[in-house]
């Protein structure tokens, strides 16, 4: 799986959102191995949006293509001032990854010295992420090839996502995970309308 991190501050999130809908009904249909997206706007206007292809080279494909770049010109007249594109060649799933039945989903960005080390614990945890958490339906992790990251978790609502956050505060694996840290974390909270 490739994944690209499209990121940046908006002065419309409307447009941004419009835009993103006539992609899916205009586009999407073309778009050779695209798997879906991930995508929406915080309330402080900060958007992200994850594009999950099957490979670099479709993603690529895509982004040669007249109608996508006629698109974009209209899409990035939303952002104000600078978007951040992360192209993401290594991509791990947690618990199956992505999941279009979602009822809310948290991306979290952040930094790591211990990039291999955090992989290899990410995968051994599964199964008891799976049995403590079953508010997670899978997540995926987008390595940007700096040690930063950026991480989308696909929860069932976001009310059973908080109430087990609260549980969980001080368990094991969230401190295991906090060590991975180099720096603290940046969150997104995306509702509902924002994926596919």
């Amino acid at each position: 799986m490739f994944i690209q991190v499209v990121q940046g501050k908006v002065k419309d999130a409307d447009q941004l959102r419009r835009e993103l809908r006539r992609w899916r009904y205009e586009l999407k249909p073309g778009a050779k191995g695209y798997l879906g997206t991930t995508s929406g706007v915080t309330p402080d206007g900060r958007a992200i949006a994850l594009f999950r292809f099957e490979s670099e080279k479709d993603a690529r494909a895509n982004s040669a293509l007249a109608a996508q770049g006629k698109w974009w010109k209209e899409a990035a007249k939303a952002f104000d001032g600078k978007v951040v594109v992360h192209n993401c060649k290594e991509v791990d799933t947690v618990i199956g990854g992505g999941s279009n039945w979602a009822g809310f989903v948290q991306v979290i960005q952040g930094r790591t010295k211990k990039q291999a080390e955090m992989r290899r614990r990410m995968s051994e945890m599964q199964g008891q992420l799976r049995t403590a958490r079953p508010d997670i339906l899978g997540a995926v992790v987008a390595w940007h090839g700096d040690g930063g990251f950026t991480q989308a978790v696909y929860f069932t609502s976001a009310q059973a996502a908080h109430a087990a956050e609260a549980a969980a505060e001080n368990d094991e694996m969230g401190k295991e995970f906090g060590d991975f840290l180099d720096g603290p974390p940046t969150f997104f909270d995306l509702a509902p309308a924002d994926f596919d």
